[in-house]
């Protein structure tokens, strides 16, 4: 019965990458024995950059070239077993609401622990035409540096790959727009790509000059004249450190991995923050940015770090959605307990349930 074994292929995928785990395996990693729907096909519109056939690919071995394009717009993620539903979520955000869904380039880092093929797979699954790659990620790199927060989540190294990016990414690439994985987009990230970064500055972000800026750092810091002049010539102010677009080149020309690196090796030493990755980006960068209008990072929808509190949205226009804090949206879905804007994830959320046939 040809029409029966079509259907049954997603439940057979789905048994096939349960049993491909041992039966000890953390919650984290068998995250990934989800199936997936594949996603619609998006082509992009007549009024959209070629990409030109001359730009070599030094990694490519003769396949796209996307990958070295200027004319692409790059989007750096994390991928984990933990978090692949909302990376899912996202990627199909990203390609529905762009004008040019054929010239978006991903580009995936994963811990070097995990099983990249496995993710790889789920990926191209869901996506089959999907310019994207999987870099690994060394965790050891980083694990020494990293003290705990007050959530253990945010003590996860692959918290800290947005710092390594630069080393990751091939150097071919000049800009990356990077995105946590808890964010749908519901606007062209062709727009949030172009921000102009000036002639010196690295990155930009919303920024929340009004946030009381220094509950980031602890009394010690501040007690500490040598510390607490870190922001004498700048006026600092707190950004979300899940929506950037990020200059590769400035990042690499001023080695900004080891200035952070360096507040983190002093954190070991003296206790001068408690939020796990945000702290020394906001200690290199914060008062340096090119700020980017709120509309492109609607966070916090996660609720309290604390309660698990529902959020409402930021007054204003809406280009993208973003569950940082401690609530995830499909976990609160599953629950069934969802926070009222869940309701807007929802639409994105590729997951199969593993015994349901098609119609």
């Amino acid at each position: 019965m040809p029409g029966l074994s079509h259907k049954l292929t997603p439940l057979f995928t789905f048994l096939f990458l349960f049993l491909s785990f041992p039966t000890n395996a953390s919650p984290a990693t068998t995250a990934i024995a989800q199936q997936f729907k594949e996603a619609p096909q998006f082509y992009n519109s007549p009024g959209c950059p070629s990409i030109d056939q001359d730009e070599i690919d030094p990694e490519s071995d003769g396949d796209s070239t996307v990958f070295c394009s200027e004319h692409a717009v790059h989007v750096a993620m994390t991928l984990d077993a933990a978090y692949i539903r909302g990376s899912m979520a996202a990627i199909l955000s990203v390609l529905q609401h762009t004008s040019c869904p054929q010239n978006i380039a991903f580009h995936f880092v994963a811990s070097a622990s995990a099983s990249t093929s496995l993710l790889r797979a789920a990926i191209s699954s869901s996506f089959p035409c999907l310019n994207f790659r999987v870099y690994t990620f060394d965790d050891s790199s980083v694990s020494r540096l990293i003290s705990t927060s007050i959530r253990s989540a945010l003590d996860c190294p692959l918290n800290y790959a947005r710092s390594y990016l630069a080393n990751i990414i091939p150097l071919c690439v000049r800009r990356v727009v990077y995105l946590d994985s808890d964010l749908v987009l519901v606007d062209d990230i062709a727009k949030l790509a172009a921000t102009p970064l000036g002639e010196q500055s690295v990155l930009a972000a919303p920024e929340y000059c009004n946030a009381n800026f220094t509950s980031y750092f602890t009394p010690t810091f501040w007690s500490n004249p040598s510390l607490s002049l870190t922001f004498a010539d700048r006026k600092p102010c707190y950004f979300n450190t899940g929506v950037m677009v990020i200059d590769l080149d400035r990042w690499r020309e001023g080695d900004y991995t080891t200035k952070i690196e360096e507040w983190m090796e002093l954190q070991k030493r003296i206790r001068i923050y408690e939020l796990g990755s945000l702290p020394p980006f906001l200690l290199v960068f914060a008062g340096d940015i090119v700020p980017v209008d709120h509309r492109w990072n609607q966070h916090g929808l996660g609720g309290d770090n604390f309660r698990g509190l529902c959020r409402d949205l930021h007054p204003g226009p809406a280009s993208l959605l973003h569950w940082s804090g401690k609530g995830k949206p499909w976990a609160r879905l599953d629950a069934n307990r969802p926070c009222p804007l869940d309701a807007l994830w929802a639409p994105y959320d590729l997951l199969q349930t593993p015994f349901a046939l098609d119609s």
